[in-house]
């Protein structure tokens, strides 16, 4: 299936607005259909009707948000977070560990800055992401060992974690959108599903000048992106500020435009929705021209830098879920280091060796960044990827490369409030089995809403009216952590 083709499409994809009807040639109606459209792209008018009705009864006490460091590929866990340095060089790996501030805990050398701060992190050494895999990257990210379409046909249609916390929940400001994605390609993220386009993730990349670079990270010396929120041809602000005009337009054109009930979210919301073009609060957070230059040098001009910048500005603005895909490569992702002789995927000295400097500058300025804000607090931030890799090196006939290994993988945590400054479970001598305090999607998922707020109970239903518990496994918040 075509993730892209399926997502990018929004509910007023039929209107066909650049094409003429009958003998007219340039009409008030033509007009007002492209404007539809390029508001539409964000569904941001289905969006708000149906954010409201689900979570009326629930809404927001604080502003808490999460930040996701989505590693597309899959990070070796033995060569970040749970090194093996007795074990023979196959197994261990060509990195040595170093002493951090949490004591007794030692992770990769490649990542100094975290270890200089790893009172403010939680490792977790023993997630179980079994049945997990990628292209599309779905079940860590929904919490939902179903929700994999390479073997399941309806994979795809399970609601991200993000999308949930969008229904039940919503954003913390309501001219913003509550879930946000920066992604490379539409499969390394989740979506809304059975929940509908509304809770799909509002395409960061469209809203932000970004730099560009090609499949193997080599800057292009090009900028791309922040063209959503510009208006159609016709369709200009002082149009659109004349809010009275504008919704007696849209009154007149929604009879026969659409039959199946999208434009039912114009006649209460659509003002709304304009009101996040017209009042610039999304637009604001999305510029980060400004931004203070001493900030964005702080974070850097390297693209998944300037994504994390974004990120903080995000939840500062009141985006209750922000995701960032890691990854140059549009196919399984910049971290998926088999070491394929010819392939584009280094193995661990020549894949993953230069990724974690500056993954780890990202990660330590967001959190630093965050903390120095008052918002640290409020913001889980959450680095992971697909799964682990395999114990020991040389696969594929590759010198250090590893294979995918959903059988146990680590991860990183910091903020939302937890109790920081420790290490969750453990792995096998030899990094290859989880050896004691496994740690499930649901239990990931089940942590997030606890944070977020949102019931754990909690179900939705599918296409065909069956409800689905958002929670699954019989996950509970870590209880290490809260």
């Amino acid at each position: 299936m075509n993730h892209r083709a399926v997502h990018s499409q929004h509910a007023f994809q039929d209107f066909l607005p650049l094409v003429r009807e009958g003998l007219s040639v340039t009409s008030r109606r033509n007009m007002l259909k492209a404007g539809l459209a390029g508001l539409a792209g964000l569904s941001v008018p289905d969006l708000l009707r149906l954010r409201e009705a689900a979570s009326a009864a629930n809404r927001p006490i604080s502003r808490r948000s999460v930040i996701l460091l989505w590693m597309t590929g899959g990070p070796s866990h033995i060569d970040t977070w749970d090194p093996k340095p007795e074990r023979p060089w196959i197994n261990r790996g060509p990195f040595s560990p170093i002493s951090t501030a949490q004591p007794g805990t030692i992770i990769c050398e490649h990542l100094p800055k975290q270890a200089a701060m790893l009172d403010k992190f939680t490792i977790i050494r023993s997630v179980d992401p079994a049945h997990s895999s990628h292209q599309p990257n779905q079940v860590m990210q929904t919490g939902d060992r179903a929700a994999a379409p390479r073997v399941n046909p309806k994979g795809d249609r399970f609601p991200a974690i993000a999308s949930l916390c969008a229904k039940f929940r919503g954003s913390n400001h309501p001219a913003m959108p509550p879930y946000v994605a920066f992604f490379k390609h539409s499969s390394h993220v989740a979506w809304g599903g059975y929940l509908g386009r509304a809770y799909d993730p509002f395409e960061g990349n469209k809203a932000a000048k970004l730099p560009v670079y090609d499949l193997l990270g080599k800057p292009l010396n090009q900028t791309s992106g922040a063209d959503l929120f510009q208006l159609p041809a016709g369709l200009d602000h002082d149009r659109l500020s004349n809010r009275h005009a504008l919704m007696q337009d849209f009154d007149r054109i929604r009879t026969g435009l659409d039959q199946g009930g999208s434009m039912d979210a114009l006649d209460r919301y659509g003002q709304q929705a304009v009101d996040m073009v017209m009042g610039r609060q999304a637009q604001k957070a999305f510029d980060l021209s400004l931004e203070p230059e001493s900030q964005r040098q702080r974070y850097g001009d390297h693209l998944w830098c300037q994504q994390a910048l974004l990120a903080r500005r995000l939840v500062e603005a009141g985006v209750s879920f922000v995701t960032l895909d890691l990854s140059y490569h549009t196919a399984s992702g910049t971290w998926d280091n088999h070491g394929i002789p010819g392939g584009v995927y280094g193995g661990i000295s020549k894949g993953l060796k230069p990724l974690l400097p500056l993954f780890d500058h990202l990660l330590t300025t967001l959190v630093t960044d965050l903390d120095e804000r008052g918002l640290l607090d409020e913001t889980l931030v959450i680095a992971m990827g697909e799964f682990g890799r395999t114990p020991n090196m040389g696969t594929q006939d590759s010198v250090d490369g590893r294979n995918h290994w959903p059988v146990v993988m680590s991860m990183c945590l910091a903020g939302g409030g937890f109790r920081h400054g420790q290490v969750i479970g453990a792995s096998e001598y030899d990094g290859g089995h989880i050896a004691n305090r496994p740690v499930t999607p649901g239990d990931l998922s089940a942590t997030i809403y606890h944070h977020m707020g949102v019931p754990l109970d909690g179900q939705y239903l599918d296409d065909r009216g069956r409800p689905h518990n958002i929670v699954l496994e019989n996950g509970r918040p870590l209880i290490e952590l809260v």
